[in-house]
């Protein structure tokens, strides 16, 4: 079984899966120093953060077969991220289109699928800065872009949630969620049907 729990920078999914995933966690990715401009080369770039994805997708499915569950600390599935960058104008419809491209193709070659579970975060914009204002421990860089893609955010799991009905939870919940391993984990027509239903910009 494979849990994702998603959510804005400060939304609390980092403490939420510290509290109850203990080692199952599978962090989330840090910087790297190779990273393409996505402007200079979008292509470069949309294929680095598949495979980075598909990395991280591989460490799930490690920790699956070990352990029969692992918690991601945010999805590896992350083309929401481009997706919302495109829906409050910080990026192109052609950088969106070239990072979907390069996704799709890790999913019809079944290197990286959907998750059992999503948990999304929700929080109010200023308690999350005052979260953040009051966490000393890390470095928000980009919170306020953070801020900015929550809505986008929630209308990629709710279109995700329309197309896999019974696998997106919205808030966190007091304790872990009891959840069966699913079809579909590999699923390319519900992965097409749910880019299908989202709004344009």
């Amino acid at each position: 079984m494979i849990l994702v729990v998603e959510g804005i920078s400060a939304s609390g999914k980092t403490t939420w899966c510290a509290e109850h995933g203990k080692q199952h966690v599978i962090p989330e990715n840090g910087r790297f120093d190779n990273e393409p401009d996505r402007i200079k080369n979008p292509v470069g770039a949309a294929t680095f953060w598949a495979e980075r994805n598909v990395d991280r997708w591989q460490q799930t499915l490690a920790m699956e077969n070990t352990s029969s569950w692992a918690l991601c600390d945010s999805d590896p599935l992350k083309l929401h991220y481009i997706w919302s960058l495109w829906q409050i104008g910080e990026a192109s419809e052609p950088e969106w289109r070239v990072e979907l491209d390069a996704t799709r193709e890790t999913i019809a070659q079944g290197r990286i699928g959907f998750a059992d579970c999503y948990i999304v975060g929700r929080i109010d914009p200023q308690l999350a800065r005052a979260r953040a204002k009051a966490d000393t421990t890390r470095r928000r860089s980009k919170f306020e872009l953070h801020v900015r893609l929550q809505q986008a955010l929630l209308t990629w799991y709710s279109a995700m949630d329309e197309v896999l009905p019974g696998r997106v939870r919205f808030g966190f919940p007091s304790k872990m969620p009891t959840v069966g391993n699913l079809d579909g984990r590999y699923s390319v027509t519900a992965f097409d049907q749910m880019i299908a239903s989202l709004p344009g910009k």
